[in-house]
C-alpha cells in the first residue's frame, strides 16, 4: 500500500517538479534567456492558458461539476484565510511596504500554471474542468483580495495606491483567462457546437502551454530571492503551502468530500504563490524583495508539501 502510494505520488509531481528544475538549469546555462521567457510567458497567458481553461470549461458536464457548497466553501475560506493573515500581519509585519505583500504572498496561489499542472498530470481533462469552474470564482476573488490588502497596508502612507481601483477594474474584465472561462461557461450553457478546427487549434495551444509555463517558472526562479529570504518570507511561506492547504482540505473532507473534488481543492491550494504577485507588490509599490523571495520559497517548499499531502491522501484512500 505504501509502495502504491508512493508511486501515485510521484507519478504526479515529479514531472511538474522536473520541467520546473529544467527550466532553472536552461537558464543558468543561458539556453533560455529573459527575452525568450519574457515571450513565451506573454504566449501562455495572452493564447496557452486561455486555450486550456476555455476548452476545460466549454466542454465540461456543468451538472457534474457545479457543486455549489463546494465553491462557496473555498470562497469563503479564502476570503476568511485573508483576515487572519491581514489581522496576524499586524504583528509580525507592521512596516507599510510589507503587511499587505506578506498577505498576498500567503495566499495567492499559482492556480492557473503549477495548481492547474498539477491538476491535469492527476486527473486529466475531469480535473481540470473543475479546476476551471473553481478558477472562475478564485483567480477574481485573488485579483480584488490583493489589491484590498496592499491598498490598505499604505494606506495613509502613499495617496498613489487608491489609483489602482481603475487598473483593476481593467484587469478583471480584461483578464484573458476570466474571459476565457466566461466565454466557455456561456457556450457550454447554451448548448452551442464547437467548430473541430477551434478544437483542434485549442488542443495544440493546450498541448504545449503547461510544459513551456513550467520551463518559464523554474527559469524565473532567483537564486538571490532565496539567499536575501527573510523570518517574513519564511511565515508566509509557512502559510501558503502548509496551514492554509491544510486548512482546506480538513475543511473539505468535514464536508465529506473525497476522489477527484478533494484532490482538485487540494492542488490549488497547495500550489506555490504566484508570479503575478511580485508584479503586483512591485508597481503598487511594495517590498518587491519580500515578494520576490516568498515566491521562490514557496515553489521549493510546494515541491515537498504537495508531495506528501498527497502521499497521505492516497494512503488514507481519500484520493
Amino acid at each position: 500500500m505504501v509502495l502504491e502510494a508512493l508511486n501515485f505520488t510521484a507519478g504526479v509531481t515529479l514531472p511538474i517538479f522536473v520541467m520546473m528544475f529544467l527550466g532553472l538549469v536552461l537558464s543558468r546555462f543561458q539556453v533560455i534567456d529573459d527575452p525568450f521567457m519574457d515571450t513565451a510567458s506573454r504566449l501562455v497567458v495572452n493564447f496557452g492558458l486561455p486555450a486550456v481553461l476555455f476548452l476545460g470549461t466549454a466542454r465540461m458536464d456543468l451538472g457534474l461539476a457545479l457543486d455549489r457548497p463546494l465553491i462557496l466553501f473555498t470562497v469563503v475560506m479564502t476570503v476568511a484565510s485573508v483576515g487572519v493573515l491581514w489581522f496576524l500581519s499586524g504583528r509580525i509585519a507592521p512596516a507599510a511596504l510589507d503587511r499587505g505583500v506578506f498577505v498576498q504572498g500567503a495566499f495567492r496561489g499559482n492556480l492557473a500554471i503549477t495548481g492547474l499542472a498539477l491538476v491535469a498530470n492527476m486527473y486529466g481533462q475531469e480535473g481540470v474542468s473543475i479546476a476551471s469552474l473553481l478558477m472562475a470564482f478564485l483567480v477574481p476573488l485573488y485579483n480584488v483580495l490583493s489589491v484590498l490588502v496592499l491598498v490598505g497596508a499604505q494606506r495613509g502612507h502613499d495617496d498613489e495606491p487608491s489609483l489602482q481601483w481603475a487598473r483593476l477594474a481593467r484587469n478583471l474584465f480584461g483578464n484573458p483567462l476570466i474571459v476565457a472561462i466566461a466565454v466557455g461557461l456561456v457556450i457550454n450553457r447554451l448548448a452551442l457546437p464547437l467548430p473541430s478546427v477551434l478544437v483542434r487549434v485549442g488542443e495544440y495551444f493546450s498541448s504545449i502551454t503547461l510544459p513551456l509555463a513550467l520551463l518559464c517558472i523554474g527559469g524565473t526562479l532567483s537564486l538571490k530571492a532565496l539567499r536575501e529570504a527573510s523570518c517574513l518570507s519564511l511565515w508566509a511561506t509557512v502559510a501558503k503551502v502548509l496551514v492554509l492547504p491544510g486548512l482546506m482540505v480538513m475543511g473539505t473532507v468535514w464536508l465529506g468530500y473525497r476522489g477527484t473534488l478533494l484532490g482538485v481543492v487540494f492542488l490549488l491550494s497547495a500550489s506555490p504563490t504566484a508570479v503575478a504577485s511580485y508584479v503586483m507588490a512591485r508597481s503598487m509599490g511594495g517590498n518587491a524583495q519580500l515578494a520576490a523571495s516568498i515566491v521562490v520559497l514557496t515553489t521549493l517548499m510546494s515541491m515537498v508539501t504537495v508531495s506528501v499531502g498527497i502521499f497521505v491522501l492516497r494512503f488514507l484512500h481519500y484520493l
